[in-house]
């Protein structure tokens, strides 16, 4: 009786750490949006030039991409995380003090490491076991949590007349007690989250590259780019269109991209029970219809700030229902590997997309943003088309 017992301890704590972790990944990501207005006036910066920000995470977010499945096998996810952990908030506590704009800058490749190993690391732990599938969802819901609070207390603290270097210190201290978690899980040999993945057959290195050779990882990978530089771009442009563009209150378009991360949180808590009703091709099918709609609300009808948190709650399934697929369409071994390259490349698309879009709107204006999201879906639409097309495994649970 004692042994289910205490495998059931071991398997809650890693999923406690693990939605800890990505609502501090998600209040880092998310409250840049709200602090962009400030960062620019200190540095005197454009919407073009603050995105070498942005640019700056692409090397860290490729690095992960290319080693989070080899390093998890070999030192186990525990330190993978605490490592990622560490960086990421050595990170936002050097945001909170460095005067210097080129500094700035290079701290973001600390940035990129530290998410991506998080988010692929994690992902991987629970996508690897199919026990696990009920909480991918309510993983990335954690995400969207953390996405909320992070533009509500940014939003919060500059209502206080805090700047924008005291918020990052907050956000690095949140960070700061994921490092501590993990340090008492590898202190104490916690098995919860020590256990090395199972990337042994082959190995990491080999399933990486068998994952780089195949046309449903690369599309799934594409998709997964493409969505989450979209949901990038909304988190970190939307603030600045209706303050900027729109002349929205502060306070209320702060809030109001709040609202956007809530939607998407509600709806992560959701995903589950939407893909046991209809399946999760269905689901991601449904949401792509539904960010439609959202988008050209955004656009076509400026004065409303329901498209925000509807836009949320339609980004919701789509991540956390492509990852779980995956074991669905390929064989286990191939897995980690095809996690480790669609969640690297989707972080890849978090740096990417939002610097192409803020060059742009540096060219035509920030009330142009709304339009440029119209293209990303269609592609999305496409690619998920393809990819739906694709029969499960013979030895996998039927995709829809």
């Amino acid at each position: 009786m004692n042994q289910p017992s205490h495998g059931y301890r071991v398997r809650w704590l890693g999923v406690a750490i693990s939605f800890y972790a990505f609502i501090a990944i998600g209040v880092a990501e998310g409250g840049l949006g709200v602090l962009l207005p400030s960062i620019l006036t200190t540095y005197q910066l454009t919407p073009a030039t603050i995105t070498l920000l942005f640019l700056s995470q692409v090397i860290g977010y490729l690095v992960a991409a290319l080693s989070s499945s080899l390093l998890s096998s070999q030192l186990g996810l525990a330190r993978l995380l605490l490592l990622a952990a560490t960086l990421l908030a050595g990170c936002l506590g050097i945001y909170a003090v460095v005067a210097s704009w080129p500094l700035m800058v290079a701290t973001g490749v600390l940035f990129g490491l530290g998410i991506g190993w998080i988010d692929a690391g994690i992902n991987t732990y629970l996508a690897n076991d199919q026990r696990n599938a009920d909480l991918m969802g309510i993983l990335h819901a954690f995400y969207g949590l953390g996405a909320l609070l992070g533009p509500a207390i940014a939003t919060t603290l500059l209502a206080l007349a805090l700047n924008w270097r005291q918020v990052y210190l907050v956000f690095a201290v949140m960070v700061g007690i994921l490092v501590l978690a993990l340090l008492w899980a590898v202190v104490t040999q916690d098995r919860s989250l020590t256990t090395k993945l199972d990337t042994a057959a082959p190995s990491a290195r080999a399933s990486l590259r068998l994952a780089l050779k195949m046309p449903v990882i690369l599309a799934a990978s594409l998709f997964l780019m493409v969505y989450v530089g979209l949901e990038s771009s909304l988190g970190n442009w939307a603030y600045s269109v209706q303050t900027i563009s729109r002349g929205t209150p502060e306070l209320v378009a702060g809030y109001s991209v709040s609202a956007y991360w809530f939607g998407l949180s509600l709806g992560r808590l959701l995903t589950g029970r939407v893909v046991a009703l209809v399946g999760a091709v269905k689901s991601i099918s449904g949401s792509l219809a539904l960010l439609t709609v959202g988008l050209l609300a955004w656009w076509l009808l400026p004065g409303q700030l329901l498209s925000l948190p509807l836009l949320g709650l339609a980004l919701a399934t789509i991540f956390p229902t492509t990852i779980w697929l995956m074991p669905q369409r390929l064989p286990a071994h191939l897995v980690p590997g095809a996690i480790s390259l669609m969640t690297g490349l989707a972080g890849f698309g978090a740096a990417v997309i939002p610097t192409a879009v803020g060059w742009l709107a540096d060219r035509v204006g920030l009330e142009s943003i709304p339009v440029m999201m119209l293209p990303l879906v269609v592609l999305m639409i496409g690619l998920h088309y393809w990819l739906s097309q694709i029969p499960a495994s013979s030895a996998a649970p039927p995709a829809s």
